[in-house]
């Protein structure tokens, strides 16, 4: 796959991939949840099972974080469930979002580079 396979504000190498569950979601704010996450920027893909109770999210980590989307889930008045497992995910997906954005921002260097005022002689 390439950059041009997913939407604008995503990018291959930054794209991660999460499953939650949710409580406190209905038919009612469930379709409004999921559309407004669908349009934040860096969101490739978002779906809800209703079944399962569980939202299904692939985003860039450097554009938008779980913490975002947190906020936009408490919005319409429904929380992360609130057992040991989801907060472990929560707890890992969040240290794995924020690695990602370090790594972007991180300019590699090379002991065995000249400097670029070094003449050779």
């Amino acid at each position: 796959m390439s950059n041009f396979d997913h939407r604008v504000g995503v990018r291959e190498k930054n794209l991660v991939i999460r499953n939650l569950k949710l409580h406190k979601v209905t038919e009612e704010n469930s379709d409004a949840l999921v559309e407004e996450i669908e349009h934040l920027f860096g969101i490739d893909e978002v779906s809800y099972n209703i079944k399962e109770g569980e939202i299904h999210l692939a985003y860039d980590a450097v554009n938008l974080d779980l913490e975002g989307i947190e906020q936009v889930i408490r919005k319409h008045n429904a929380d992360i469930h609130d057992d040991w497992w989801t907060h472990t995910k929560e707890s890992y997906y969040k240290f794995v979002d924020q690695n990602v954005k370090d790594n972007d921002a991180h300019k590699p260097w090379s002991c065995h580079k000249t400097p670029p005022d070094s003449r050779k002689k």
